[in-house]
């Protein structure tokens, strides 16, 4: 299924189904469940097709993307983490930050993962049978506040405000037998600037949720966003940040396209 969350006429969110593009249909039942279409018609706006209830990233995790930005190979996953603040959907702006000033917004598209039940100690050979399913994802960086600004840490810089956009649907697993195998390109305002494969990740989605989950439980609703590839504003001569009136969309292979306009952040003193 390629299931869609709206925000209907009374502004409260309505879980769906895509039965062809811009056509949704209701489904009852938990989505962490056993949902089931129906054929009541739904219309509404788009919100980000899953609710997380944490967002783990992952730096670091295609070779060539390694290279352009001059880091080691990591002997494990490099993780960080987004506040569930950061969330936005498919066709809502990317604010770039001014109360926090960031002139040095970047875009990185990656293939996101949704734990569809809680798990813990996972082996990887089983790891696939606890995801839900797989949506295009943004981690959208302010690589001032990234490098310089956070005292070492990443997060500062990765969880402003609409700087993890999610979307368009969410594909059940059921769709996508192997997520290690899917084309992704980010472009802007229509070039592109990233082109490669899942199949490029150094650890893979299996192995990533077996190293997430150790020792760690990770609820239903957990997203994972497993790693950019290379293309990357920051590595690029001259660098190409984000500015107003840009359109961000990363594509994946069987999933969609996930678009969002830039706009400033605006502040009221």
């Amino acid at each position: 299924m390629r299931i869609v969350r709206l925000r209907n006429e009374s502004n409260d969110p309505v879980w769906g189904v895509e039965v062809e593009p811009g056509e949704y249909h209701a489904i009852t039942g938990d989505i962490y469940g056993s949902p089931q279409p129906t054929d009541e018609i739904i219309t509404g706006e788009l919100m980000a097709p899953v609710e997380p209830t944490g967002i783990l990233c992952i730096g670091l995790n295609y070779q060539e993307h390694i290279k352009e930005t001059g880091e080691q190979p990591p002997e494990h996953p490099v993780l960080f983490m987004k506040g569930i603040n950061s969330v936005t959907a498919h066709g809502q702006p990317i604010e770039l930050p001014r109360r926090l000033n960031s002139d040095k917004v970047d875009y990185e598209g990656e293939l996101a993962v949704v734990i569809g039940r809680d798990a813990k100690n996972v082996k990887r050979d089983f790891a696939l049978d606890y995801v839900l399913g797989y949506t295009c994802s943004n981690d959208v960086s302010a690589r001032d506040w990234q490098k310089h600004g956070g005292g070492g840490q990443w997060s500062r810089g990765k969880t402003f405000d609409t700087f993890c956009p999610l979307g368009p649907v969410l594909v059940t697993a059921d769709e996508i037998a192997n997520p290690g195998a899917l084309e992704l390109t980010t472009t802007v305002n229509g070039k592109q600037l990233q082109e490669s494969n899942t199949n490029n990740m150094i650890f893979n989605v299996a192995e990533l949720i077996e190293f997430l989950s150790a020792s760690t439980t990770l609820p239903a609703g957990t997203v994972i966003l497993t790693g950019t590839p290379p293309g990357v504003g920051m590595a690029r001569d001259p660098y190409v940040w984000l500015k107003p009136g840009d359109e961000v969309t990363v594509e994946i292979e069987k999933i969609g396209k996930l678009s969002n306009t830039v706009v400033e952040e605006r502040v009221i003193d």
